[in-house]
């Protein structure tokens, strides 16, 4: 049986372990995370995202958690209405809780957790991947997947000596916080140069979710600068200052690209924002890590026990549709009430 190694257990991580499994492959997932991720906010699906949802078979009990968005209301500084934005503006085809899909995936994969530890070496030869975690023993793999993220662990290892990380001029803060908007099911946008807050309250009406967005030339450093400079940007905004205080689920965040040349190197290759991420703004993160899971697994199955000619094709795949996701983000920031010319 072949055996394979996922690092990275949020959308693309289990995805593909489902698909692995399903096709006779003995998985293990290594998380950092000391359990499953229960944070996020909403994700959405769309387009050839949703057929894949169905071969998982998942797309039904998604859809009992839709949260049924009604659209988002675009205000000036003072507060008025400039404009309504139908749902599917950020909603997609199908629109459910992060902490939804997370539960569903992991539960379905069926699959070897490793919580709590990260691989810190890989050693590749022929035949096998031998890796070295920084709690588990060390063990050999078939094949390695790099699914962690855009800080991933195994780019980092598999690529030495490589950023691929661009910046795409915004940096920000999200966090949850009481319903002081009067939101219900609706988004509000507030868009100005240099600097945008968006608010939405989905399932629970008592609270929403808040991501205040500002301009940055670089990204920024610790927990304690991202703070420091939203205090700044924000100072005329002292409630959600104080409620990002107060919040016990604070992310900050960059606004970034993943670029590379290749997405493969030996029996190690790379999928969702570890490998292409096409950033938040583009509204094609869920949908492309589940596309690349099932469009990875169908070039392994047809190139039998050739992994190269299969990571080959895979990337000549689905490179054309992570291009037009990453122009998209890139487009969305700059669009976005000036902010990447705003600062």
């Amino acid at each position: 049986m072949r055996s394979a190694l996922i690092s990275g257990a949020g959308v693309a991580g289990p995805a593909l372990a489902w698909f692995l499994r399903r096709d006779g492959w003995e998985v293990t997932v290594v998380e950092r995370a000391p359990s499953l991720r229960d944070s996020g906010y909403a994700v959405d699906f769309r387009g050839a995202a949703i057929p894949v949802l169905a071969e998982i078979g998942i797309l039904d009990e998604l859809r009992g958690h839709e949260i049924h968005m009604r659209g988002t209301t675009l205000v000036d500084a003072s507060g008025a209405t400039i404009a309504e934005w139908p749902a599917e503006v950020f909603g997609g085809d199908l629109e459910v809780p992060k902490r939804a899909l997370t539960r569903i995936l992991h539960r379905v994969a069926d699959v070897t957790y490793l919580f709590d530890d990260t691989a810190t070496e890989l050693v590749q030869h022929d035949d096998r991947v031998t890796v070295s975690f920084e709690h588990a023993p060390t063990r050999d793999f078939d094949l390695v997947f790099g699914a962690d993220g855009v800080n991933s662990a195994v780019r980092r290892l598999a690529f030495p000596g490589i950023d691929p990380i661009e910046h795409l001029g915004m940096s920000g803060v999200g966090f949850t916080t009481e319903n002081h908007f009067g939101l219900d099911h609706r988004g509000r946008l507030q868009a100005e140069p240099g600097r945008a807050i968006y608010a939405f309250s989905d399932s629970d009406p008592s609270r929403m979710t808040v991501s205040l967005s500002f301009a940055t030339t670089a990204p920024l450093g610790d927990l304690e600068e991202h703070r420091i400079a939203v205090r700044e940007v924000f100072a005329d905004q002292p409630r959600l200052l104080a409620d990002m205080d107060a919040a016990e689920d604070v992310q900050f965040a960059a606004t970034c690209q993943v670029h590379l040349d290749s997405w493969s190197t030996g029996r190690v290759a790379l999928l969702g924002d570890a490998g292409y991420c096409a950033a938040p703004t583009s509204g094609m993160g869920t949908s492309q890590a589940l596309i690349a899971a099932s469009t990875l697994v169908r070039c392994l199955a047809a190139g039998g026990d050739d992994h190269t000619s299969a990571f080959e094709q895979y990337e000549r795949e689905l490179r054309p549709y992570i291009l037009e996701n990453q122009r998209l983000g890139r487009e969305a920031v700059a669009g976005l009430g000036g902010l990447a010319g705003g600062a």
